[in-house]
C-alpha cells in the first residue's frame, strides 16, 4: 500500500503512548494531560440537561449564536479584545481542530511557520497535515526568553509565513511577556507574517502572572489567529470543545473548512459550555488556587529526586531534566522511572525538533492530590543515579 506523504509525516504520539504502557504496568500516569478528578458539577448538569431536551441534533457549523455572543463578552472582558461573534468566532472540536483550521486556512503546501522550541507536541503533526514545514528557533532554559535575536534568527532569510506562540507554554510553563508579545507584533507587520496564538492554558496561571493575547496589540487584530478551547479550564479534555477567533476574511476561510471537515462540534456539549461562561470570578481563582497548590506539591518531590525541575508560571506541567535515572537518552529515563517507580512520563523528544538527543522529561500534575501524593512517596523510595539523598 502506498500512503501518502502527509500520512508518512506524522508518528504515533508519545504523550497518547505513555497512557497506554500507563495502563499496562498499573502506573501513575503524570503523562497525558488530562484531570483525573471531576469536572465541575454545574457544567455537567447543563449537559444533561441539554441530552434530555433533545439538543442533539447539528448546530449551524459556525456554533451556537449565544455561545459566540457570551465568547466575545469573555474576550472583551479579559482579552482585552473586541470581537464580532457573527463574523469572528467559530465553535469548533478542541483546540486541535482549531489550530489545524488556521493553519488550512493561511498556509500552502512549502510554506514555514515558525516554532519557538520546546514546543508542543501537535505542532509537527498539525503542519505535515498541510504541507507546511517548521521552522525551529531553540529557547533557552531557564526563562526560554524571546528577544530581538532569537526573532532575528526565525525571520532570517525568506520570513515564514506565520509564528505560533503558545502562552502559557507546553510543555516548559513559560508565560509570555507583553514586552516579548510586542517584539513579536513587530517582526509579523515588518514581515507580513501571521501570529498564531495557542491560548488554552490562558486561566491557569502562577504567582501575579499575568495572561496578554497578542491579538489585543496594536496592529495585530488583522494578522492573528487565537485558538482556544474548554478543555482545560473546566477539565472536560474529552468533550473536545474549541474555538477560534479571527477577523472576518480569515473566518470565512476557517467555517467552510470547519463545515466540511466536522459539520459541527458537539450540540449538547456547546449548551453546557453556556454554563461554563457565566462562572464567575471565584471560579477562576480557585481554578488557580487549585493547580497552584498541586504544582506546589509535586515540585518539591522531583527537585529532592533530583530532578532540577523548572518552576512553571502557567499551564499544568513541569519540565525536567532527567539525567538523574541514569538512562541514555529521554526515552529510557523514561522507561526507567515507569518501571522503578511506576509514574509515567512524557519524553523529551516530542517537545523538541525531530533527532534532537535531549535528557528532558515533562510531568503532568493536573491530577487528584490523591494521585500527586503517591507520586511524592514513589518518588522519594526512587533509587537514581549519582545522586546523594
Amino acid at each position: 500500500m502506498k500512503l501518502s506523504a502527509r500520512a508518512q509525516a506524522i508518528v504515533p504520539s508519545l504523550i497518547r503512548d505513555a497512557s497506554r504502557y500507563c495502563q499496562e504496568l498499573g502506573a501513575l500516569n503524570l503523562a497525558q494531560g488530562l484531570p483525573d478528578f471531576p469536572a465541575p458539577e454545574f457544567m455537567k448538569e447543563a449537559a444533561r440537561r441539554a441530552i434530555a431536551s433533545d439538543r442533539n441534533q447539528y448546530t449551524d457549523p459556525w456554533g451556537l449564536a449565544e455561545l459566540r455572543a457570551a465568547l466575545a463578552t469573555k474576550y472583551a472582558r479579559d482579552n482585552a479584545m473586541t470581537v464580532d461573534p457573527d463574523r469572528e468566532v467559530t465553535i469548533c472540536c478542541g483546540g486541535t481542530e482549531g489550530l489545524n483550521l488556521a493553519l488550512m486556512a493561511l498556509l500552502d503546501p512549502g510554506d514555514e511557520v515558525l516554532i519557538f522550541t520546546p514546543f508542543y507536541e501537535n505542532y509537527r503533526p498539525n503542519l505535515a497535515t498541510v504541507g507546511a514545514r517548521p521552522r525551529f528557533v531553540a529557547l533557552s532554559a531557564p526563562d526560554y526568553v524571546v528577544d530581538e535575536a532569537v526573532l532575528a534568527e526565525g525571520f532570517a532569510g525568506t520570513p515564514p509565513r506565520a509564528v505560533i506562540i503558545n502562552t502559557p507554554t507546553n510543555p516548559t510553563g513559560k508565560v509570555w511577556s507583553r514586552t516579548e508579545l510586542d517584539l513579536v507584533a513587530r517582526y509579523c507587520e515588518r514581515y507580513d507574517a501571521y501570529a498564531i496564538a495557542d491560548e488554552i492554558y490562558e486561566y491557569i496561571l502562577y504567582d501575579g502572572a499575568e495572561h496578554v493575547s497578542i491579538a489585543s496589540l496594536p496592529g495585530m487584530v488583522a494578522r492573528t489567529v487565537t485558538v482556544s478551547a474548554f478543555s482545560k479550564t473546566f477539565c472536560v479534555t474529552g468533550w473536545r470543545l474549541g474555538y477560534v477567533v479571527a477577523q472576518t476574511a480569515l473566518t470565512e476561510a476557517i467555517r467552510k473548512l470547519h463545515d466540511f471537515l466536522t459539520i459541527c462540534a458537539p450540540a449538547p456539549l456547546q449548551h453546557a459550555a453556556l454554563a461554563a461562561l457565566e462562572a464567575g470570578p471565584e471560579y477562576y481563582r480557585h481554578l488557580r488556587d487549585l493547580y497552584q497548590a498541586k504544582r506546589d506539591l509535586l515540585l518539591p518531590a522531583l527537585t529532592r529526586a533530583g530532578f532540577q525541575p523548572l518552576a512553571p508560571v502557567g499551564a499544568y506541567y513541569v519540565w525536567t531534566d532527567a539525567r538523574v535515572l541514569g538512562g541514555a537518552d529521554a526515552r529510557e529515563a523514561a522507561h526507567l522511572l515507569a518501571h522503578r517507580a511506576g509514574i509515567a512520563a512524557v519524553p523529551g523528544d516530542c517537545f523538541l525538533p525531530e533527532g534532537q538527543a535531549n535528557q528532558r522529561l515533562r510531568f503532568c500534575f493536573a491530577k487528584s492530590d490523591r494521585t500527586l501524593e503517591a507520586a511524592c512517596r514513589a518518588l522519594e523510595r526512587l533509587e537514581v543515579v549519582g545522586h546523594a539523598r
